[in-house]
Protein backbone atom coordinates (compact mmCIF):
# COMPACT_ATOMS: atom_id res chain seq x y z
CA UNK A 1 0.00 0.00 0.00
CA UNK A 2 1.37 3.45 -1.16
CA UNK A 3 0.78 6.65 1.13
CA UNK A 4 1.08 10.12 -0.55
CA UNK A 5 2.12 13.14 0.62
CA UNK A 6 0.55 15.73 -1.23
CA UNK A 7 0.66 19.67 -1.46
CA UNK A 8 -2.12 21.98 -3.25
CA UNK A 9 -2.20 25.65 -4.23
CA UNK A 10 -5.36 26.92 -3.68
CA UNK A 11 -6.23 29.17 -7.23
CA UNK A 12 -8.44 31.70 -5.30
CA UNK A 13 -5.79 33.28 -2.74
CA UNK A 14 -1.98 30.74 -3.76
CA UNK A 15 -2.02 29.72 -0.11
CA UNK A 16 -0.96 25.91 0.52
CA UNK A 17 -2.86 22.52 1.97
CA UNK A 18 -0.44 19.60 2.57
CA UNK A 19 -2.29 16.71 2.97
CA UNK A 20 -1.67 12.59 2.90
CA UNK A 21 -4.16 9.95 1.05
CA UNK A 22 -3.86 6.88 -0.48
CA UNK A 23 -5.66 7.85 -3.63
CA UNK A 24 -4.48 11.27 -4.80
CA UNK A 25 -6.68 11.68 -7.45
CA UNK A 26 -9.91 11.07 -5.16
CA UNK A 27 -8.71 13.08 -2.73
CA UNK A 28 -7.83 15.72 -5.08
CA UNK A 29 -11.42 15.38 -6.30
CA UNK A 30 -12.92 15.64 -2.71
CA UNK A 31 -11.03 19.26 -1.89
CA UNK A 32 -12.06 20.48 -4.90
CA UNK A 33 -16.06 19.70 -5.13
CA UNK A 34 -15.79 21.36 -1.78
CA UNK A 35 -16.49 17.98 0.60
CA UNK A 36 -13.61 19.24 3.24
CA UNK A 37 -14.15 21.33 5.13
CA UNK A 38 -11.07 23.30 6.02
CA UNK A 39 -10.27 23.40 2.37
CA UNK A 40 -13.60 23.97 0.90
CA UNK A 41 -13.76 27.91 0.72
CA UNK A 42 -10.27 28.51 -0.81
CA UNK A 43 -10.97 25.66 -4.17
CA UNK A 44 -10.39 25.16 -6.59
CA UNK A 45 -6.87 23.34 -5.69
CA UNK A 46 -3.91 22.64 -8.20
CA UNK A 47 -1.82 20.05 -7.07
CA UNK A 48 2.04 21.42 -7.28
CA UNK A 49 3.85 18.65 -5.67
CA UNK A 50 3.62 14.95 -4.23
CA UNK A 51 5.78 12.16 -2.65
CA UNK A 52 4.64 8.87 -2.35
CA UNK A 53 5.82 6.61 0.57
CA UNK A 54 5.36 2.86 0.85
CA UNK A 55 5.40 2.96 4.64
CA UNK A 56 2.40 4.72 6.35
CA UNK A 57 4.35 6.13 9.25
CA UNK A 58 7.01 7.63 7.55
CA UNK A 59 4.53 9.38 5.33
CA UNK A 60 2.43 10.62 8.20
CA UNK A 61 5.60 12.04 9.87
CA UNK A 62 7.13 14.02 6.96
CA UNK A 63 3.47 15.49 6.68
CA UNK A 64 3.41 16.51 10.23
CA UNK A 65 7.54 18.21 9.19
CA UNK A 66 5.90 19.74 6.41
CA UNK A 67 3.05 21.40 8.22
CA UNK A 68 6.03 23.16 11.16
CA UNK A 69 7.47 25.89 10.77
CA UNK A 70 11.24 24.56 9.65
CA UNK A 71 8.94 22.04 7.54
CA UNK A 72 7.08 25.37 5.56
CA UNK A 73 10.51 26.93 5.12
CA UNK A 74 11.90 23.85 3.82
CA UNK A 75 8.37 23.75 1.32
CA UNK A 76 8.59 27.00 0.16
CA UNK A 77 12.36 26.67 -0.62
CA UNK A 78 13.10 23.58 -2.14
CA UNK A 79 9.63 22.00 -3.00
CA UNK A 80 7.88 24.74 -4.74
CA UNK A 81 8.15 27.96 -6.51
Amino acid sequence: MSWTVYILQSQKDKSCYTGITLNLKNRINFHNLGYSRYTSAKKPYELIWYCVFNSKKVAIDFEKYLKSGSGIAFRNKRLIK
